[in-house]
């Protein structure tokens, strides 16, 4: 039979089975391996949580992949429902498929398929479990199989093969939703229940909106970064972490201090965002645990002072950044120094900077235009919301013509377009117009029609 057809004909008896949930969950046990599949997909996408729960306990292959699988409505009852299939502690299932589930990914990966192909080792593999940690279930297993074939067998080892590991690997992406904090609840209670057989990979962690309620910052502070940094505490080979909205103000409690202690085991770390974190003349403190690979470095709204910025151009991260924010950070109050240090430091790998709201001058945009243009490689550059004139705007213009990768360019609108610059409300839109148009006439005069300048206002 044509393969097409038979997927269909697997289709069909999957959406037939769905139709009496009680029975579908009795019919389990004997159900063929080739339905199992076609009926997640479809108790996944029509969200029977009973049936999906059900399917997790006696799921007759090593991995299960929510794969390009994915709902709008109820997604943390589904992936609750999911994980709530888990045995936990893992236990031998009746039934007499082979190998049982021992990986769960929750990641909305488009690559993936829902099960990997099974292979004749000894052991279970996956093509997406996590292999960085020691703590990792193909590592744990591979340990094992060395023991057996050592013949090394006594009770302490005959205890652990009883609790098998099991790995779930989630990408969680957290607001101070109620709903949010119950499933952070949720997996922390079945991390803890599972007494170390549950190993939770994550590897991108955003948690948003933190500082929606002032009156409890306080609150937030002393609570969640704590949550932050357990969740921290029990996440292996996060490459990337964004922290937004988080109004921490202070940089010498016990949890900032514990926060710090976390984020350094995250020896793989390449990206990390964050945002409304009060870092005046502290930056020193997170730079120091933090991977010299890192190559995306954003800090919008932290207080950075000429200080932080001093200490940032010394760091063994300068030389390998090609993303840096540094928006909304007065930087430049003081000194421009410490940033044209920067700019020489970040100008071999350097590909993307933002500096926007930074009271940037033309005395300062002046000073480091020399190391500005230095930056070889720079593709994206935005510096919106600057006190800048024409006249300086168009020697930047002329300076950055001949930096034939850079792209795409947010410039900051003239002061002369403003009554009272940077006020809502007095920008004159003829004036702002002339100013397109002459940056417009610019590019093409220098032939570089490849590039384009916008402003904010556009």
């Amino acid at each position: 039979m044509h393969q097409k057809a038979t997927a269909t004909l697997l289709e069909l008896a999957a959406r037939s089975l769905l139709s009496n949930e009680p029975a579908a969950i009795r019919a389990l046990e004997e159900l063929p391996r080739d339905l199992f599949v076609p009926l997640f997909i479809a108790a996944f996408l029509g969200g029977h949580k009973k049936i999906l729960t059900a399917m997790v306990r006696v799921w007759p292959f090593r991995c299960l992949h929510v794969g390009t699988l994915s709902v709008r409505e109820s997604y943390y009852e589904i992936v609750e429902a999911v994980i709530d299939g888990l045995q936990i502690p893992p236990v031998q299932s009746p039934s007499s498929w082979g190998p049982k589930l021992r990986i769960l990914d929750l990641r909305q990966d488009l690559d993936c398929e829902t099960t990997c192909l099974e292979t004749g080792t000894t052991f279970p593999f996956c093509f997406q479990c996590c292999i960085y940690s020691r703590h990792s279930i193909l590592k744990l297993e591979e340990a094992r199989h060395r023991v057996r074939c050592l013949g090394i067998v006594n009770s302490e080892s005959e205890l652990q093969s009883a609790q098998e590991p099991m790995e779930l690997l989630v990408d969680l992406s957290l607001s101070d939703t109620l709903r949010a904090k119950q499933f952070l609840s949720f997996l922390r209670s079945k991390v803890e229940q599972s007494f170390g057989s549950l190993h939770l990979c994550c590897r991108d962690l955003q948690i948003d909106k933190m500082s929606a309620h002032r009156s409890i910052l306080q609150f937030l502070d002393l609570g969640y970064l704590s949550e932050v940094t357990t969740l921290l505490a029990r996440t292996i080979h996060l490459d990337s972490l964004s922290l937004y909205n988080i109004a921490f103000k202070s940089c010498q409690r016990k949890n900032f201090r514990t926060f710090l202690n976390r984020l350094g085991r995250l020896d793989n770390l390449q990206k990390l965002i964050l945002s409304f974190f009060h870092l005046t003349d502290q930056l020193h403190k997170l730079l120091r645990v933090l991977p010299p690979q890192l190559d995306t470095l954003c800090l919008p709204l932290c207080g950075l002072s000429d200080r932080d910025v001093t200490v940032l151009s010394q760091s063994s991260q300068a030389t390998h950044l090609r993303l840096l924010n540094l928006s909304d950070n007065q930087i430049f109050s003081e000194d421009y120094e410490p940033f044209q240090t920067l700019l020489e430091k970040v100008s071999g790998t350097l590909q993307h900077l933002e500096m926007s709201n930074c009271l940037i001058t033309d005395s300062a945009l002046s000073a480091v235009l020399p190391a500005l243009s230095q930056c070889s490689h720079l593709r994206v550059l935005s510096f919106a919301f600057n006190p800048i004139t024409m006249p300086v705007l168009t020697s930047l213009l002329q300076h950055l013509a001949s930096s034939m990768e850079l792209k795409h360019v947010v410039y900051p609108v003239p002061v002369h377009c403003y009554e009272q610059w940077n006020f809502r409300g007095s920008l004159d839109p003829r004036k702002l117009a002339e100013v397109q148009a002459q940056v417009k006439a610019m590019l093409q005069a220098v032939q570089r029609d490849d590039m384009t300048w916008t402003t904010c206002a556009e």
